[in-house]
């Protein structure tokens, strides 16, 4: 994929809005077809960060809360944001502990994953959490989580059923799904 060359021309960007989370910038381009238009892209400050914790006897862990955005609640599996400086694996870890409690002992990256690539560059990370030992969760003040412990096959089958329609969700499920062979 190295081969393609970029079609697309900027002739100029300005900043539209920021705060701690995004910026959105506004570019002036020439399209592929030659044409002046404009794109807008939405810079993500976090890489987003999916853990799928999987323990000996093929349970998940999966989180529940009212999204804002989508005016609507939602089951997904245990994430977050890290900052695009630190470290993914270290912000995995956290985000882990603060939404479940779990601490795991083995770390595996199953999938990289671009949100929404029309309009934006973020870029995600999901990982599968193994040799799990429970803690506490310690919740963001933004969040109010309720947590649920399933067998993974019945959260593939949420996926299939589309009771989790958060797309880093449904893609570590279904990738870690592949992977045990169902």
């Amino acid at each position: 994929m190295s081969d393609f060359k970029n079609p697309w021309s900027t002739i100029s960007q300005e900043k539209i809005y920021e705060n701690d989370w995004i910026v959105l910038h506004e570019h002036q381009v020439i399209n592929p077809n030659g044409k002046k238009g404009i794109y807008g892209k939405v810079s993500f400050k976090n890489k987003a960060i999916g853990i799928i914790p999987l323990d000996d006897q093929n349970f998940t862990w999966i989180v529940g809360q009212y999204r804002y955005t989508l005016d609507e609640f939602s089951w997904e599996i245990p994430m977050g944001g890290g900052p695009v400086s630190n470290d993914i694996l270290e912000s995995a870890k956290r985000e882990l502990l603060e939404e479940t409690g779990l601490i795991a002992n083995k770390w595996t990256q199953i999938l990289r994953i671009h949100t929404s690539n029309s309009v934006t560059d973020e870029e995600g990370f999901i990982f599968l959490a193994e040799d799990l030992i429970q803690s506490k969760p310690d919740f963001d003040e933004t969040e109010k989580i309720i947590i649920k412990r399933l067998p993974f096959r019945e959260v593939f089958d949420m996926v299939l059923q589309n009771q989790i329609t958060d797309s880093i969700s449904i893609a570590g499920i279904l990738r870690l799904g592949k992977t045990l062979g169902l």
